[in-house]
């Protein structure tokens, strides 16, 4: 199942004095089961871009498809976000609820599961990302060291079982130790046949695990290859 961008532009505040240009013409294509990096300084439209791939917000023109469906389909919407999970940047800022494990069931109670079937996801996600399901789940997540908050909370999104994971700088913010635990997690999905897009601003996280590098530069794509290809380009980069 790929996930396709056919045109993309995004304004802000269209039409107003200070509008800006986000994406301008994006054309992109991912196949399933890559590990694809976006990288760009701050600015360049890579966390836009990220909030488009599941309909979080709405292009200003062109489609965004999954399985040759547009996402943004009024009729279709909320299913292709239980399919393209995207974890935000610090995304423990997000995480709410009482106790670990009614914080990852949150998204399959929205989806209309049963209470056996959210009780198997919880588990599952949980031990996809190192947590102890008898030591952890009862505990309340604003207890939890950073590395482990992270894990909560993309758990929470993997309980949905989402084919794609986008996912916005997850490493930032995290001692080493957390950092390489969390990184591993993602590595070990992309594995498992899921696909990834990491924003990231770590050129060494980008060199050691993504397969494509797409390089972003005033809303638009301007490089795109494995990272032996895109890391030669020293000057533009």
């Amino acid at each position: 199942m790929a996930l396709v961008i056919e045109n993309l532009c995004h304004i802000y505040n269209a039409g107003e004095p200070f509008e800006a240009v986000a994406l301008k013409d994006v054309n992109l294509r991912i196949e399933e089961g890559e590990f694809v990096a976006l990288i760009g300084h701050t600015g360049s439209g890579k966390s836009t871009l990220a909030q488009h791939l599941n309909g979080l917000i709405k292009p200003t023109s062109g489609r965004v498809l999954f399985d040759d469906k547009d996402i943004n389909q009024k009729d279709s919407k909320e299913n292709f976000r239980f399919k393209i999970g995207l974890v935000f940047q610090y995304p423990e800022y997000q995480l709410f609820d009482e106790s670990v494990k009614k914080d990852i069931a949150f998204g399959p109670k929205n989806m209309g599961l049963d209470e056996n079937e959210i009780d198997l996801r919880v588990k599952k996600a949980m031990a996809t990302v190192g947590l102890n399901y008898e030591e952890f789940s009862e505990k309340s997540p604003f207890e939890l060291s950073g590395g482990q908050m992270r894990r909560v909370a993309l758990a929470g999104v993997l309980a949905m079982e989402p084919s794609v994971l986008v996912l916005d700088e997850p490493s930032a913010g995290l001692d080493p130790r957390a950092k390489e635990f969390l990184l591993q997690d993602i590595k070990h999905l992309n594995e498992q046949g899921k696909t990834i897009i990491m924003i990231s601003h770590n050129m060494d996280d980008v060199a050691r695990f993504a397969k494509r590098v797409l390089v972003m530069k005033k809303g638009k794509i301007v490089l795109d290859g494995t990272p032996s290809e895109v890391f030669q380009n020293i000057e533009e980069l």
